[in-house]
């Protein structure tokens, strides 16, 4: 069983019904705490609507307190009180294989944290991660460093390694050429990098959501983190793969969290 803290996407290819579906496509029954509700398409968010980190921290409790969640993934906070808020939780152990997808910018390039996120993240969330999924932009912006390649990915990553995250991810789906790196740092420093060919799609909506709730989705059903990496980029590859054909919006779509678009169970790590 797995719990996400997320925030929902009206358009559903992202936030927690992303991870639902990932959760539920690696069998983990999954949960959920609501930390915003957004108006977005496939081509823009419209709006945002916080919830109040109190009614967060209450929706965490009502599942901690009743179900044996076995991992925990993170996405959109929302705000540094939300992120706090997680944070306090994290600190007294309640958040069992905690995966922080640090969710701070849309890819439209749209703010989705206040100002005072990033340092929230650095000071009281990132130091309790078990595993911690940035994008290059998010690993910039929490480390300064100015990515743009692995050995610049590697070194942000050490730097989030020394906050206290326990393994690292920097994606790398934003860097140009026909690879697609993500780049691993663990505890000791030591660095792998998981790389594959790009897939041609305009439908990639939600992979880094849908990483992330793989991730804790493996951790749940007892991989060890690097391993839980690896059959998470798996299953995403297999995910974009199936929806390459799609075409849904006007924007950039979903993808196929079930293998409707093309068989992948090879691909899923299970």
């Amino acid at each position: 069983m797995a719990l996400t803290v997320a925030g929902s996407d009206s358009g559903a290819g992202a936030g927690l019904q992303a991870d639902l579906k990932t959760f539920a496509a690696l069998g983990v029954f999954g949960t959920c705490a609501v930390t915003a509700v957004t108006a977005q398409s496939t081509a823009a968010v419209l709006g945002v609507s916080p919830i109040d980190p109190g009614f967060v921290d209450l929706q965490i409790d009502a599942v901690l307190g009743d179900l044996p969640v076995a991992a925990v993934k993170t996405g959109m906070l929302a705000s540094s009180a939300t992120v706090a808020a997680v944070a306090r939780r994290a600190a007294v152990g309640d958040l069992p294989n905690l995966v922080v997808d640090p969710v701070l910018v849309a890819s439209t390039g749209r703010p989705l944290l206040d100002d005072d996120g990033p340092q929230t993240y650095l000071r009281r969330l990132l130091p309790h991660a078990a595993v911690a999924t940035p994008n290059l932009r998010e690993a910039a912006l929490l480390t300064g460093v100015d990515i743009t390649g692995v050995d610049a990915m590697a070194a942000a990553g050490r730097r989030l390694v020394d906050v206290g995250c326990r393994l690292v991810v920097v994606k790398g789906g934003h860097l140009p050429g026909g690879l697609s790196p993500d780049v691993v740092v663990d505890a000791a420093g030591a660095v792998t990098v998981l790389a594959a060919e790009r897939i041609d799609s305009l439908n990639d909506h939600g992979t880094g959501c849908t990483l992330a709730a793989a991730v804790a989705a493996h951790l749940a059903r007892g991989s060890a983190p690097l391993a839980a990496v690896e059959r998470a980029k798996l299953y995403v590859r297999g995910a974009i793969a199936g929806a390459a054909g799609w075409r849904l919006g006007a924007g950039h779509g979903p993808l196929d969290h079930f293998g409707w678009g093309v068989a992948h169970t090879e691909l899923t790590g299970s």
